[in-house]
């Protein structure tokens, strides 16, 4: 009898432990302040309702070539207190599972092995496509709730709620942008900062504002392609601008997917950037800083003029910073959320907040109908806010042209005729 009990306890064990529900927990895409806390709440959420928590390291890349070791069992004392570092402890990457059936049924594969029908993914728009793409490719068997990170901000959020990562972002970058400015100021000279921002122009536009730079430039200003003459003609009407005011010095700061609305005809001398697993250019690598610098460089010698320039990249100083208190708040509510909504409310959607409260966002209005993908957010370049940021720049303006005399200090400090002045700037007058 002693055996029998014993026998039928263990069958109990074996049949409870395959009944125990696991949640995978993934982060795809680059890195944002605030992704530890995501995991940290996810876990100790999942644990305190009986689940099991699997984390996978280094996103999708292990998975989609067919392997399932390099995962994690994760354990409250393991999380507890991860909420106020910067990086991710389970590490990332940008390797994309969509890009062919057969890495789709590795990682189906591979979660199917693991035992995890739950995932939380944590990522940017690429990522959050992915989430959709695999849900639907699992047939439903694979619930997933995805956690919207960039510090792009250009995920679609309720009540114009930022992306985790960006206010952290923000305000280091904002941070860096001010001791730029009080360089230019002492050694008279220009900055040209490019900030990250792919599709959007959030963080270029949210570090400049609060940092009180000279002006921004973001690709939301351009409805279509764009010249490069016309993007560096911006910069340095701003500096013409400055210049004829008596001042040799000022801080522009450029988001990077201007790059992306430049023609083709004009870059030559662009770093050839190569191309990330979702298809996208390396814009940190374009060397985008220094390119404008040259070219702006150049049409100053070509009248005789000299303004020293210096280029800055700023974006991966940004990525795995220590989260600021928003963000630290934040991430955890995001992270319960993510769980509650996996386990009880309902999954495949993406989380998100709204006026305090958390509301889910099915995936199919994440997708954009046209393009497959998740939609985007970007900069409304028609809202009072734009405004505000433009009226504190300082850009060539319509008005600067209204006046006889304005445009003959203007071509003055330019050391340019009126009417080739006018014929120059004009144009890319605000």
């Amino acid at each position: 009898m002693g055996s029998l009990g014993g026998s039928l306890r263990s069958t109990a064990l074996f049949l409870e432990a395959r009944m125990t529900r696991k949640v995978g927990i993934i982060v795809g895409g680059g890195p944002a302040p605030g992704i530890n806390g995501v995991i940290g709440s996810a876990t100790i959420e999942a644990i305190n309702r009986g689940c099991e928590v699997v984390g996978i390291l280094d996103g999708f890349k292990h998975l989609a070539a067919g392997g399932v070791s390099q995962v994690e069992s994760l354990k409250i004392e393991d999380v507890s207190r991860i909420h106020t570092h910067g990086g991710s402890i389970l590490r990332t990457s940008r390797t994309n599972p969509t890009k062919d059936a057969q890495s789709m049924r590795n990682v189906l594969n591979g979660l199917a092995a693991l035992g995890i029908e739950h995932l939380v993914t944590i990522g940017g728009d690429d990522t959050a496509t992915t989430a959709v793409k695999l849900h639907e490719a699992s047939g439903g068997k694979v619930n997933v709730v995805h956690v919207p990170k960039t510090i792009d901000n250009d995920l679609p959020l309720p009540s114009g709620m930022p992306t985790f990562g960006f206010e952290t972002a923000r305000e280091l970058g904002a941070a860096l942008v001010g001791n730029l400015m009080e360089d230019s100021r002492t050694t008279q000279r220009w900055f040209i900062v490019v900030a990250m921002g792919r599709s959007a122009g959030h963080l270029a536009l949210g570090i400049a504002r609060a940092a009180g730079a000279t002006l921004a430039v973001i690709p939301e200003e351009f409805p279509s392609m764009v010249s490069v003459r016309h993007v560096c003609d911006i910069i340095e009407g701003a500096m013409i601008k400055r210049r004829a005011a008596g001042k040799d010095d000022g801080v522009a700061v450029v988001a990077e997917g201007v790059a992306e609305k430049l023609r083709a005809d004009g870059l030559q001398g662009l770093d050839e950037a190569r191309t990330d697993e979702h298809g996208h250019l390396r814009l940190a690598e374009l060397g985008f800083a220094e390119f404008m610098k040259r070219r702006i460089e150049q049409s100053l010698k070509e009248r005789g003029m000299s303004i020293p320039i210096s280029d800055k990249n700023i974006g991966y100083e940004l990525r795995c910073a220590a989260p600021i208190a928003f963000d630290l708040e934040y991430t955890r509510t995001l992270g319960h959320a993510a769980v509650k909504f996996l386990l009880e409310s309902g999954p495949n959607v993406m989380v998100a907040l709204s006026e305090g409260k958390v509301v889910p966002i099915p995936f199919g209005a994440m997708v954009d109908p046209q393009t497959g993908r998740t939609r985007l957010r970007l900069v409304d370049v028609e809202s009072e806010s734009y405004e505000v940021a433009l009226r504190y720049m300082i850009r060539l303006r319509k008005s600067d042209f209204e006046s006889t005399e304005e445009v003959r200090r203007l071509a003055s400090a330019a050391k340019m005729t009126e009417e080739a002045f006018r014929s120059r700037f004009q144009p890319v007058a605000a």
